[in-house]
């Protein structure tokens, strides 16, 4: 299994933690923004197909940003899946949950 961090850019979460084992993402962790929603995608993503999942939420905007959260972890996975980032430390402890911080 392979760890990754992304900084996501021009949305309310910080960081986006997850790891890739055999093309499928595992331990997605999205650090601040909007609790419920980033909990259902984190939930969702679980054991999928990073490829597939980076395919589906690619695109996706939040209000006038031009992005979204969801936008944000497919450009990380893509980064992830062409070998653009780096591998990340060790997971932090209870990385199976989604951790979310004050702004």
């Amino acid at each position: 299994m392979t760890n990754y961090e992304f900084t996501p850019m021009g949305v309310c979460s910080k960081r986006i933690e997850f790891a890739l084992q055999d093309g499928r993402i595992h331990a997605l962790r999205f650090t601040a923004g909007c609790p419920g929603n980033l909990k259902a995608i984190s939930r969702l993503c679980e054991g999928r197909e990073a490829r597939e999942i980076a395919d589906v939420l690619r695109g996706n905007l939040c209000r006038s940003r031009g992005t979204s959260c969801a936008d944000q972890l497919a450009q990380a996975l893509d980064a992830a899946l062409s070998g653009k980032l780096p591998e990340a430390e060790t997971p932090k402890a209870g990385a199976a949950a989604v951790n979310f911080t004050a702004l």
